[in-house]
């Protein structure tokens, strides 16, 4: 069997009974007029491959058409990363469809709609919508959030990575306010380097709302709490402190500049939340997160990792992979606060995915 390679139009037409060979039977392309059917031109490669077609001619003005084999096929079409993903999906028992405009609706910027095992075009069901990726190519993190990432390495490895838009609240049951922690008024604070200490805390501070580390040592029963900057923002915005919060504030600006406002934001978000952020620095993150916390005796381990960063970041594949291993490594999930100093924040989460 042939098809013919319009390549103006990018689809790969072809005649004969293949409306029920390919689309009624496997899912490939879309049905047009008769038993024809049209095919991307990655689907059209997948049946090379396999043999279900022999050849693709492109018509030619004047003369012989070519005819083009799988390999010359590949080529003329530069497909090679969407084959593998492609083939790697058909493989795994998945019918898929290539998200072009008039195919598919509402593919959230994705290259292939994947349909759940046993469906296909004409059920009205999505498992995933799948966008490729080469390694070295850069990801606008605001383009994420409602697809599958497939990632292909330069020597042809597939990675999958799942991505969602959570609030910021984790597990930590966000209208709870039995656990919240409202601490006392005008402790008794100074600012030192980076980090601020309350020198007379009470214990409940630190108990029950988990604030700063003893600077005596963790094993230490009482005495001064040494805190983030961003802890300390946070406490002297609700007047905790005796330091007034611009004075904080202007120190972190000096310490990192704007992110600190950033940072400070998505602070206070997950705490609002119901979630208690500390500092992420031993996993290379901003903050692990403890959700549905009531005292430290009573504290579980942490359970997400969150990185903040600009709504405008771009991430390189091989830097998300090794974020995502890590927080998979310790048991956590991987969560990106795009924040602006200004505006709002869009929760991105990011984990590894097996289809």
């Amino acid at each position: 069997m042939q098809g013919t390679f319009e390549v103006e139009e990018g689809v790969v037409r072809v005649g004969g009974d293949a409306r029920q060979r390919f689309y009624d039977a496997r899912g490939y392309g879309r049905p047009l007029d008769g038993n024809r059917i049209e095919l991307a031109p990655v689907e059209a490669a997948h049946l090379l491959f396999r043999g279900d077609l022999d050849t693709v001619v492109t018509p030619a003005d004047g003369g012989d058409a070519d005819a083009l084999d799988f390999r010359t096929f590949l080529v003329a079409t530069d497909a090679a990363l969407h084959f593998v993903v492609y083939k790697d999906l058909r493989d795994r028992g998945f019918y898929l469809s290539p998200a072009r405009d008039g195919w598919v609706e509402d593919p959230h910027g994705a290259d292939f709609v994947v349909y759940p095992r046993g469906k296909g075009p004409a059920d009205d069901a999505v498992a995933h919508c799948v966008r490729v990726a080469g390694e070295r190519e850069t990801i606008a993190a605001a383009g994420l959030g409602d697809v599958t990432l497939a990632v292909v390495d330069e020597e042809g490895e597939l990675t999958y990575f799942e991505t969602g838009r959570p609030g910021p609240e984790g597990d930590a049951g966000a209208d709870d306010e039995t656990s919240r922690y409202d601490p006392p008024t005008g402790m008794a604070a100074s600012l030192l380097a980076d980090r601020a200490v309350v020198w007379e805390p009470p214990e409940s501070l630190h108990d029950r709302g988990f604030y700063g580390q003893r600077l005596r040592g963790r094993d230490a029963d009482g005495g001064p709490l040494q805190l983030s900057l961003v802890e300390a923002a946070y406490l002297a915005r609700r007047d905790a402190l005796s330091i007034a919060e611009p004075r904080v504030v202007e120190r972190g600006r000096a310490v990192e500049g704007e992110r600190f406002d950033r940072r400070l934001r998505a602070y206070a978000a997950l705490r609002a939340a119901g979630s208690v952020p500390k500092s992420g620095f031993k996993f290379g993150a901003d903050f692990r997160t403890y959700d549905g916390f009531t005292t430290v005796d009573e504290m579980g381990h942490s359970t997400r990792l969150i990185r903040v960063v600009a709504p405008d970041h771009t991430f390189l594949p091989r830097d998300l992979s090794l974020d995502v291993r890590l927080a998979g490594g310790v048991r956590k999930r991987m969560v990106f606060a795009l924040t602006d100093v200004n505006e709002g924040i869009d929760w991105l989460s990011i984990d590894r995915l097996t289809p």
